[in-house]
């Protein structure tokens, strides 16, 4: 069943962390100053930050984990659930979640695991902390969600390297008796799964001496098969088909409209895909808030850096109805509705890394 409500959580804070190092478009060397022009029209993204050094995903949710723990005032051995979010996990083995469990200091009865999801991760990082909250034996729980995909993505592919950003983020849930139910809708279609993919370095097809060699594609693109590839007719396509429908049916479900929702803060993967998706479903312009100018796709980050960059003063200082909806690789999509008050919301945090 797609569609599921939690009750007794409510969103205490949330942090996300960013690299200092800016990577403008308009610098890179591969596309003309026409197609640039075009590029900035269709996606919307000027800028993004990078990931320079050998910093991962957990370390930048380690520190946006830090300080929003001092900033709530969490004492580490009060966390019961920590889950980490992200397909850039430190090693194949082991998972990432048990290591940020000991980095952050949570006690060894802190339940700790990956949810290697990409752009719908977020919601459904929610969704599976809800879960365990609900029933009131485990308090307390940490969504880090994140992603650096600049590391896997060829400076080569005119495709993808102008797309994604790297970011990583922290997400404070409470069990908290008597609140509004969180809804949500959360879909899945496998047989799509090489519209956004990895090719190499997993069980199916694993690293080998061929891996690292770039080919270039009919579109000019030279990218290896450890790079991401993405087919961005048929990524364009499912987000037209499925995402309006899936918010819909939300909707629907929770007994609301457009109109009882403030804000509707959707995965920022390009613009021309989002305000598509805005216009069918004729929501407001200002329902629908955009950070991937100046931080591009940053994958399962994108829907708390845009809350963080666009929504903290609203969210810290009242009461907001919003719909949260992340979509893409896996094919994997789905929504939330949730009511927030008083969200701790630390301010964006820059790492020199």
């Amino acid at each position: 069943m797609a569609l599921v409500s939690v009750s007794n959580i409510s969103l205490k804070g949330v942090a996300c962390a960013v690299p200092t190092a800016l990577d403008r478009n308009s610098d890179y060397p591969f596309i003309s100053k026409e197609q640039k022009e075009k590029l900035f029209k269709v996606t919307g993204i000027e800028s993004k930050r990078i990931v320079k050094g050998n910093s991962t995903t957990s370390d930048l949710c380690f520190s946006a984990a830090e300080k929003l723990l001092k900033k709530i005032d969490w004492k580490p051995e009060t966390v019961d659930v920590l889950l980490f979010v992200a397909q850039t996990r430190d090693y194949i083995v082991p998972s990432t979640a048990p290591i940020l469990q000991h980095r952050l200091g949570l006690t060894t009865r802190c339940i700790a695991f990956d949810i290697p999801l990409g752009c719908s991760g977020y919601v459904y990082g929610l969704s599976v902390a809800g879960l365990f909250l609900n029933g009131g034996t485990c308090k307390r729980a940490l969504v880090l969600a994140g992603d650096v995909l600049s590391k896997y993505t060829s400076f080569e592919d005119r495709s993808a390297y102008p797309l994604f950003g790297d970011a990583g983020s922290a997400t404070a849930l409470e069990f908290t008796s008597g609140v509004e139910p969180w809804h949500f809708n959360l879909q899945t279609d496998g047989s799509e799964h090489e519209t956004i993919i990895i090719p190499d370095g997993g069980m199916r097809r694993p690293f080998n001496d061929h891996s690292l060699k770039k080919q270039e594609d009919k579109n000019g693109n030279n990218r290896s098969s450890c790079d991401v590839k993405i087919n961005g007719e048929k990524l364009f396509e499912f987000s037209l088909r499925e995402v309006g429908v899936n918010i819909l049916e939300l909707l629907e479900y929770a007994k609301k409209d457009i109109n009882d929702v403030d804000k509707f803060v959707l995965h920022q993967a390009n613009l021309i895909m989002t305000e598509t998706i805005r216009k069918t479903l004729r929501i407001p312009e200002d329902k629908i808030p955009y950070s991937l100018g100046k931080f591009g796709n940053t994958g399962t980050t994108s829907i708390p850096l845009t809350m963080i960059t666009e929504l903290a003063s609203k969210m810290q200082n009242g009461e907001l109805s919003l719909l949260l909806s992340g979509f893409g690789v896996g094919l994997s999509w789905g929504s939330v509705v949730i009511k927030t008050t008083g969200v701790t919301m630390v301010p964006l945090i820059e790492l020199d890394v």
